[in-house]
């Protein structure tokens, strides 16, 4: 692929949950890179698929400053983030990828974190190799647990899913921990113990980077972090190089932008007036979380009607 060209995957959405997991298994089969949307509430996944994205991605990062305020150091749950999966995935028909962080335990952990994704309706769950508490994958202090304890909960997650097409995302951060040959090695690992997809987190040069999509058959995902570790080249870069997904889970920086500049308006001026041309309008946000179809559904059902 020149690099001057991408190949942006978009598929249109689908109407079932069953089907939403073999969504995914098609684009992880297709050409070109697919942009992960970072999500992390059912609104912000809604306008991920209005904008016409193919898949959301649940970020833990942006789920943990935007449910708890706090940051992505281990204080999130498994019953948080399968209840924040299930309220995202019963508002989109595109396919969700779940950040199930280190899986929230050993392996009896990540078995009852996958039964609970798939009956939210999620297409798939990204694990890591970090010791709990995790930390976000490019803050320092990271640990990672021994390769035998991640491969165990990588087995127990291929095992458990009722779903083939249900899709498992190995993450290792080995990288700023034991090294690069490390993350290599335990990223074969974790493919062999059933992984779908395979993150190496952190990367750190260019030369890492070039490399590991083609160490692996497996379709590979590369992390777009603002601020973060690793390079941040152009996407055409990024699908020349053979990703087939790039993250973008930084979602909560725009918001925290977007909201610490209205806020700071009101204090100004005690209204957002100055700023409406940069908002939506009453009648199209009303349009976009459904209220037409609520009207739909009281004209019918309501005694009445209207």
């Amino acid at each position: 692929m020149d690099c001057q060209e991408i190949v942006l995957v978009h598929y249109a959405g689908v109407t079932t949950e069953s089907s939403r997991p073999a969504a995914l298994r098609r684009l992880m089969a297709g050409p070109g890179l697919t942009p992960l949307a970072g999500v992390y509430d059912a609104l912000s996944a809604v306008l991920a698929e209005r904008a016409g994205l193919p898949v959301a991605y649940m970020s833990g990062y942006c789920v943990a400053a935007g449910r708890l305020g706090l940051p992505d150091v281990g204080y999130l749950t498994l019953t948080e983030m399968v209840e924040t999966a299930a309220r995202i995935a019963d508002r989109i028909s595109i396919p969700l990828l779940a950040d199930g962080d280190d899986g929230y335990g050993n392996h009896l952990n990540v078995a009852r974190l996958v039964r609970g994704l798939e009956r939210a309706g999620v297409a798939g769950v990204q694990i890591e190799d970090q010791v709990s508490p995790k930390r976000c994958g490019h803050m320092a202090g990271k640990r990672v647990v021994p390769k035998a304890e991640m491969v165990a909960k990588i087995k127990a997650a291929a095992d458990t899913r009722q779903d083939a097409d249900f899709a498992i995302l190995a993450r290792t951060d080995a990288v700023a921990v034991t090294g690069y040959a490390d993350a290599l090695d335990r990223a074969r690992a974790y493919l062999e113990a059933g992984a779908d997809m395979i993150f190496i987190e952190a990367l750190e040069t260019p030369e890492q980077m070039a490399e590991v999509p083609r160490l692996f058959a497996c379709p590979t995902v590369f992390n777009w972090a603002l601020g973060g570790r690793s390079p941040t080249p152009p996407a055409a870069e990024i699908a020349a190089m053979g990703y087939r997904f790039v993250q973008n889970p930084d979602v909560v920086f725009a918001v925290t932008r977007a909201l610490g500049d209205l806020y700071a308006e009101v204090r100004r001026a005690g209204t957002y007036a100055a700023m409406a041309d940069r908002m939506s309008g009453f009648a199209e946000f009303n349009e976009m979380i459904g209220l037409e179809a609520v009207a739909a559904m009281d004209a019918r059902y309501r005694p009445g009607g209207g």
